[in-house]
């Protein structure tokens, strides 16, 4: 009988197999804040709304928000199951890592143990906006208003009726399938549900109508490369203020969230600038979450902005805590020289720049337009801090805890060690080979670099 039970349990497992997001668990019980004259809409959660209507039966009185909504949520979940079929070894994992939890959340139910989730997650209330809201805020979207553009999105600068001032990032990925679009959406939607932090751009809210928008918080200095790459040279204090915000967000995104958060596109262009010249990460559309026992991700296609990728990744596709940190080193020179990540002639910085990194050259390598106005001290600890996040072999970057204890100069000469307490997979460990030198990286990189420019 005993057997019996655990095949029916194990089938009941099965028959929810499409339960599992992609993103972090919980992103679906997000109470959302709607118009007072649309709360029949959305203010209760949008899972409880999809099965309501769908459980009724009765089809007249299902309003269009609820049925948009339901087929969000069920792209969703195909594209949770599709993510993880495609890779065998990760499928495997996923699937057994599954059936335990949902085991352990059936025996649990049997000794009235009532404890949903293994980690509680504060939920924030955003904001549902209608697309009129929207266009009536950034002029119909108008170009004038148009403050950033990437390859997956575009952000405006928008004013709402009572004076405030926001950011409508809109998805503009069109040439992917609107499951797909959907699927990433709601990703970066789990993602962002885990952040609290003040070196994170905050979200106040999201539209589903006409398109897939997130209205965040406006940063009046806008990005930190409109500043830095900008006519006015902008000033050491700014520049070192930055670097060790952006770190302490990274630190707290890899070692203190509640999920273990890769970010994977850390730039210049995705780092804003509060009033106080506070920086914040922002852009979490390419991000990925681990489980604490997985040592890393393997990804594909690649993506990412070329000049900041590290080479395990585009070489391999895989991610983890190192992919950010050899960005967050490019973003580091980037600060220091007042250079792009890959010049107007596609030269990159890494390859310029690790010469006078390796012979300590200050005078050639800080940015001219600073002259002598830096803090020798502050410049070598971001120099030697920058030199070791980019090394080619991922082993020997610093994590994030190590990069601010010496941009702060409390270097211990102690490595602190990841959430995840692993070992390091053979596929990891095949990067970071004894034999695969600086010169090898370098080639690989201007071959990469080939690839990108065909």
């Amino acid at each position: 009988m005993i057997l019996e039970s655990e095949v029916k349990k194990m089938r009941l497992c099965e028959e929810e197999a499409g339960q599992e997001e992609a993103s972090p668990r919980g992103v679906l019980e997000i109470p959302v804040l709607g118009r007072a004259d649309s709360d029949d809409h959305t203010g209760s959660s949008s899972s409880s709304s999809s099965s309501s209507s769908s459980s009724s039966g009765d089809k007249t009185t299902s309003s269009p928000s609820s049925s948009q909504w339901r087929s969000v949520f069920d792209a969703l979940k195909r594209k949770s199951m599709r993510r993880f079929s495609t890779m065998p070894l990760l499928a495997a994992s996923y699937e057994i890592s599954r059936r335990r939890r949902k085991l352990a959340r059936i025996r649990s139910a049997d000794d009235a143990v009532s404890e949903p989730f293994d980690i509680p997650v504060a939920k924030p209330s955003w904001r549902n906006f209608d697309h009129s809201e929207l266009a009536a805020a950034t002029g119909n979207f108008s170009p004038e208003n148009l403050i950033g553009r990437g390859g997956q999105a575009e952000v405006y600068r928008g004013c709402f009726s009572d004076g405030q001032l926001v950011a409508v990032k809109r998805l503009t990925k069109k040439e992917k399938e609107k499951e797909e679009r959907i699927g990433d959406f709601l990703s970066e939607l789990g993602i962002i549900a885990h952040i609290d932090h003040p070196n994170a751009a905050r979200l106040l809210g999201f539209g589903v109508d006409g398109g897939f928008h997130l209205v965040l918080q406006f940063s009046p200095h806008g990005s930190l490369a409109s500043l830095l790459f900008g006519s006015e040279c902008l000033e050491w204090k700014i520049r070192f203020k930055v670097a060790v915000g952006v770190a302490e967000g990274l630190q707290y995104l890899h070692h203190s969230c509640q999920r273990r958060i890769i970010h994977r596109d850390i730039k210049a262009s995705n780092i804003l600038l509060a009033q106080d010249y506070e920086a914040q990460i922002s852009d979490f559309g390419l991000a990925k979450w681990l489980p604490e026992k997985w040592t890393h991700h393997v990804v594909f296609p690649i993506e990412g902005t070329f000049g900041y990728l590290a080479p395990e990744y585009f070489m391999h596709g895989i991610v983890d805590e190192k992919t950010d940190v050899f960005a967050y080193g490019v973003l580091l020179l980037e600060l220091i020289t007042g250079r792009r990540a890959v010049d107007s002639s596609q030269q990159s910085l890494v390859i310029w720049a690790k010469p006078m990194l390796d012979t300590n050259n200050v005078r050639e390598l800080a940015d001219p337009r600073l002259g002598h106005d830096f803090d020798p001290v502050e410049m070598k600890r971001v120099m030697m801090t920058a030199s070791m996040c980019i090394h080619h072999q991922s082993s020997k970057r610093p994590y994030m805890n190590k990069v601010l204890q010496l941009l702060k100069g409390e270097d211990e000469h102690v490595e602190l060690k990841p959430k995840s307490t692993s070992v390091r997979s053979v596929m990891l460990d095949g990067c970071d080979l004894e034999d695969y030198t600086c010169s090898t990286y370098l080639n690989d990189l201007n071959r990469h670099r080939q690839l990108v420019m065909e």
